[in-house]
């Protein structure tokens, strides 16, 4: 089945807890280390955590489905905490990766800790009696001389077992190199839990299916060098029903940050994550609406029965639901009146995505690309020959027609293709 990993085979278990009927009934259940156990504990208010390592300046749609399982921890009593990775990002995790990351200097992962920690404020309380708390572990991996850290964490990891983590055995086999400070990772990934739970009492992580190695090392590190009984959790890799990767588009990431500006990435306002939202295959908007919203069940159940125009409804729901956990209600409301009267009136609208330019010489095609609109030339060329790619609601028919400052309209030159992607062009 397309859009989402096959579950593991599992015993049929009739869960207790809030959080695990919650995170259960939602989909977001792919492995645990203990199911039973996790649902006695998590009755009594569990503290658990994900890490995210600083490898950019926002976290994208990608990881929200991290974020939503700490949200519902909390809704249900839990405490959770964010762990940002300040340490052991300046390794690098392999999980999932077929090529070595780059080293970031350390000034670039301290403006990455900024950027990511905007997004959890959206997210999650930190106020109240079970507040949220962002912990780095770079507080207690930079203490560690590095002798002092193989004696303490070293011992208690076989090479055996490590050699046939997924990372490891994919790499190996494939004959891509596996540098000796990644091989590391699992070693510091797995030391976070153990001070968690003994800062915190922290007893479960939680983490996408990659992360299932990881996690597990975790687990059995505390509890050998604790005693302490701790759990596991992973959801499944979330992909389209077409199979594409969530959270990516032919034209870069959606991020979550409103104001990122990275390069060709163009999918940072509001209007652009509604939009995002509101293009949802068909057969995802009843997936997304438990995974994305907080709309109860019964709801995106009742959404997810609409056929034909109506599914429109659904998506138009989805979108609404998803830009307010975000942006908030006013953002959302305000891009699907940008998107009524694009859609529905054809006019020229305000809270477009808008990028400044000089237009001079440039060609229609161009400004497809430019706008991220089409991915290159030859993109462009294929949605001029579907009647698809307009400037200010008209049709672009030649591929050498250039953009003038008689296309400016309002101070702006509308690009659009097809009906639903639209973007603006500012003159320099």
């Amino acid at each position: 089945m397309r859009g989402f990993e096959s579950v593991p085979e599992r015993l049929m278990i009739e869960h207790t807890s809030d959080l695990m009927k919650t995170l259960v009934g939602r989909g977001f259940l792919y492995r645990c280390t203990d199911e039973v156990g996790l649902d006695t504990v998590a009755g009594e208010g569990v503290t658990g955590y994900i890490g995210f390592d600083c490898t950019a300046p926002s976290l994208h749609v990608g990881s929200l489905v991290q974020i939503m399982m700490l949200r519902h921890l909390q809704k249900s009593g839990g405490r959770p905490i964010v762990l940002l990775g300040g340490g052991t990002t300046k390794i690098g995790d392999p999980s999932g990766k077929d090529k070595t990351r780059s080293i970031l200097a350390q000034e670039k992962i301290e403006a990455y800790k900024t950027g990511m920690r905007q997004v959890f404020g959206k997210f999650l309380d930190f106020d109240g009696p079970n507040a949220a708390i962002t912990v780095d572990n770079d507080e207690w991996l930079s203490e560690f001389g590095y002798i002092d850290f193989l004696r303490t964490v070293g011992a208690h990891f076989s090479v055996n077992r490590m050699v046939t983590m997924e990372t490891a055995r994919r790499r190996l086999e494939n004959g891509q190199p596996l540098s000796f400070l990644e091989f590391n990772y699992p070693l510091l990934q797995s030391y976070d839990f153990v001070e968690l739970n003994r800062r915190y009492n922290c007893r479960l992580q939680l983490g996408g299916s990659d992360q299932w190695g990881n996690i597990t090392s975790g687990v059995d590190l505390t509890r050998r060098m604790e005693g302490n009984e701790v759990y596991g959790f992973t959801a499944p890799l979330v992909t389209t029903a077409s199979g594409a990767k969530m959270g990516k588009t032919a034209h870069g990431a959606i991020w979550l940050n409103a104001d990122l500006n990275q390069g060709e990435d163009y999918h940072r306002s509001p209007y652009d994550y509604w939009q995002f939202w509101r293009n949802t295959e068909d057969a995802d908007v009843g997936r997304f609406l438990r995974l994305f919203t907080d709309l109860p069940l019964d709801e995106a159940a009742e959404l997810e029965t609409l056929e034909g125009a109506d599914i429109n409804t659904a998506k138009i729901r989805l979108a609404n639901e998803a830009t307010t956990l975000l942006h908030g209600k006013q953002a959302s409301n305000e891009a699907e009146e940008t998107a009524r009267r694009i859609f529905k009136q054809g006019a020229t609208a305000t809270g477009l995505p808008t990028l400044e330019a000089n237009i001079e010489g440039v060609l229609a095609i161009d400004a497809a690309i430019l706008t991220g609109l089409a991915a290159s030339r030859g993109e462009a060329r294929r949605h001029i020959k579907g009647n698809a790619l307009k400037i200010n609601d008209e049709r672009v028919t030649d591929d050498s027609q250039a953009l003038s400052s008689d296309d400016v309209n309002d101070g702006v030159i509308k690009v659009s293709i097809g009906r639903k992607r639209h973007a603006l062009i500012r003159p320099a």
